[in-house]
């Protein structure tokens, strides 16, 4: 296939980390882009967080293939995808788990969130007020689908740098030891600090969804006349006034432990193609990128702001508004 030897050879930079990286942020970049220009010409936002969860979910994937499509292409190993997914030599294991319990990691998330936000858009006939002052300008909405390729490059990023890893980095740390002259792997068991960041993302979507499902549901009883109440306090909304926005920043930054945990140790540094302290440090700042970039998006851009504003507005003058906003925490739960 000409046009996919022409990626490959556009892309075969010197290091493993650039050769996944580069095509992943570009595949973001160009589909975010293609959803754009019909966006912008039919004024509608009504595909703007369904492109979204697509961009996640296609970056993820490339990022997780395009090492396999590469190995294949220049002829480093034969046969299907399974044979490059088994053990190539003992020791080894399932050197892959990482990269296919992150990259699911982020597609369960991308799915469900995707879906519940096009459902969301769908019931209010396709509108979105984020999108009032904007999508009459082609210039502010184009920004705007900029703005998700960004977020979508970096939040990310630890998943990628994980799926850049080439297989010569994986191997049972005791087959290092026992031979001297082998030199140091990966592990192909888990860290601790991976199974702690893999908690700690399980533990954000949960509560993410949670929060979700419980204002999908006073939503749905407001409109059924089932109660009168003109904001949520009841359930996690009790304990923070943006249950939801606490677990989008507590998933993205339990993917962000569990691939430091692995990415900081020098054999992934290595096998990344890089060395040393300045090394450790663009991996680190990498993967602490997602998290901040969630966090920086939530509390001063679009979510937070926006929100508290808009019920500041219409309830601001409401004693009991007030009682909620004074007693509730504005993001980390009270106990």
């Amino acid at each position: 296939m000409p046009l996919l030897q022409s990626l490959l050879h556009a892309t075969a930079f010197r290091t493993p980390l650039l050769r996944t990286l580069v095509p992943s942020v570009a595949f973001a970049y160009g589909i975010q882009a293609a959803v754009a220009v019909p966006s912008i010409a039919a004024q509608t936002e009504r595909f703007y967080d369904l492109s979204g969860s697509l961009t996640y979910l296609s970056c993820t994937a490339l990022s997780f293939f395009m090492p396999y499509v590469r190995a294949k292409s220049t002829g480093a190993f034969a046969g299907n995808l399974s044979e490059y997914l088994s053990a190539p030599a003992p020791g080894q294991g399932l050197w892959w788990w990482r990269h296919a319990m992150l990259s699911a990691a982020v597609g369960i998330w991308a799915t469900r969130l995707g879906s519940f936000l096009f459902k969301r858009i769908t019931d209010d006939q396709g509108t979105d007020s984020r999108f009032d002052s904007i999508r009459t300008s082609p210039a502010k909405f184009y920004g705007a689908f900029f703005a998700q390729a960004t977020w979508v490059s970096l939040c990310t990023l630890p998943v990628v740098l994980v799926n850049s890893l080439p297989r010569s980095a994986f191997a049972l740390s005791r087959l290092a030891n026992v031979t001297s002259h082998i030199p140091p792997v990966v592990s192909a068991k888990p860290y601790p600090v991976e199974l702690f960041g893999l908690a700690v993302f399980v533990f954000g979507l949960t509560f993410e969804v949670i929060a979700d499902r419980q204002k999908s549901q006073w939503s749905k009883e407001k409109k059924e006349k089932k109660h009168s109440e003109e904001f949520l306090t009841r359930g996690l909304w009790s304990k923070s006034r943006h249950p939801n926005y606490f677990g989008e920043i507590t998933l993205w930054s339990g993917l962000a432990i569990a691939a430091s945990g692995l990415l900081l140790r020098q054999p992934a540094q290595a096998g990344l193609g890089l060395s040393g302290a300045s090394g450790k440090m663009l991996v680190a700042g990498m993967c602490a990128a997602s998290p901040a970039f969630v966090a920086f998006l939530l509390l001063k851009v679009s979510g937070i702001p926006l929100s508290e504003n808009k019920y500041d507005k219409k309830y601001g003058d409401r004693k009991d508004y007030q009682k909620w906003k004074r007693e509730t925490p504005m993001l980390i739960p009270k106990i």
